[in-house]
């Protein structure tokens, strides 16, 4: 018998919401739009009537949390608002999706960890490379040792942040937790942990504001060095002050590959290398990475199982991003403090 498929409530309704979050239920096997909330009840109501949902104003959150066809929220507002989302949702017994980063600050990921694990409910991060194929296909030929020993990964992502037509709120420290580095930066620290099954140990940057009244709040951009136990080291930038790109090389001693673009959705992924002295060239097609996320999750929740990436890796995210910009403000290496509990 086939199972249903679980009501899920978008929060927030920007642009990320809006172009690929809410037409990716028509690609989910096990997740369905149930409810969309805003802080703009015109807004909410006239896509809801789109994509068929429930609408509701951010004041109406608890009556949409009870509304029994919700089993659970995908939060897509700025990353300073996810906490007291999750945590009503946490409380109200609703399952809990949350885009990266997944919160501004360390206390308010650890917050939103603890109220999830106190009320018995899943919490996911939403990084998409865990399901895309490139980046599976990479991880796959570090873990099989196709590469040999990882000595240095090399990875950066960055966008032009062009006023008046780029969200504003990305320049507000108190929604936004910083600048490029946890906009677009999260995505490099996450995606090579997760490459290589590991944390790091010690984070250095260095900071920088060539558009000192525009950036005065956050940065316009980060350069910064992961230093692992094992001795692998990740060289990552980020910035707001160069057009969109991004790439990962994975560098060994049996030899190389990498992925560029590495991380947005919306363009195929070209992986080149050259292992063992022979070149190795794949295009990943464009596919619906945000369907793949939200079934993932979906399965978690009906199954009870444990989902990948949960809460937990987003809090460490969170705290090495913390740890970074320590040390860019200090300009001295910094060990990270992680404090999973």
């Amino acid at each position: 018998m086939k199972a249903a498929r679980i009501g899920v409530a978008v929060v927030g309704l920007g642009s990320i919401a809006q172009g690929s979050i809410l037409p990716a239920f028509a690609n989910c096997k096990r997740a369905k739009l149930t409810a969309l909330v805003s802080r703009d009840k015109g807004k909410a109501a006239r896509i809801a009537r789109m994509f068929k949902g429930a609408a509701y104003r951010n004041d109406e959150y608890a009556d949409c949390l009870a509304n029994p066809e919700v089993a659970a929220v995908y939060i897509a507002t700025p990353p300073g608002e996810h906490a007291g989302f999750a945590v009503q949702a946490a409380e109200a017994g609703r399952h809990v999706l949350c885009e990266k980063p997944l919160a501004a600050t360390v206390e308010q990921s650890g917050e939103m960890v603890k109220a999830c694990r106190r009320n018995g409910v899943v919490l996911m991060t939403a990084y998409r490379k865990y399901f895309e194929p490139a980046a599976r296909y990479l991880k796959k030929l570090i873990r099989d040792g196709d590469l040999g020993r990882i000595d240095v990964i090399h990875t950066a992502f960055s966008e032009l942040y062009v006023p008046n037509i780029s969200a504003q709120w990305l320049l507000d420290k108190s929604l936004a937790g910083g600048g490029p580095l946890m906009d677009l930066g999260v995505y490099c620290v996450n995606t090579c942990r997760w490459l290589v099954d590991e944390d790091p140990v010690e984070v250095s940057a260095q900071l920088w504001r060539n558009h000192a009244i525009r950036f005065r709040k956050v940065e316009e951009g980060v350069a910064f060095r992961m230093n692992f136990a094992s001795g692998v080291v990740v060289q990552g930038s980020s910035s707001y002050g160069a057009s969109a790109s991004s790439f990962i090389t994975v560098q060994g001693t049996k030899g190389w590959a990498s992925l560029n673009p590495a991380f947005p959705f919306e363009e195929e992924r070209r992986l080149t290398g050259k292992i063992r002295g022979r070149w190795i060239e794949r295009v990943f097609p464009v596919i619906d990475e945000f369907a793949l996320e939200l079934d993932a999750f979906a399965t978690a929740v009906q199954r009870g199982d444990n989902v990948e990436p949960d809460g937990e890796q987003g809090h460490r995210d969170v705290e090495i991003m913390s740890a970074i910009y320590e040390s860019g403000r200090s300009g001295k290496a910094v060990a990270v403090n992680y404090r999973y509990d």
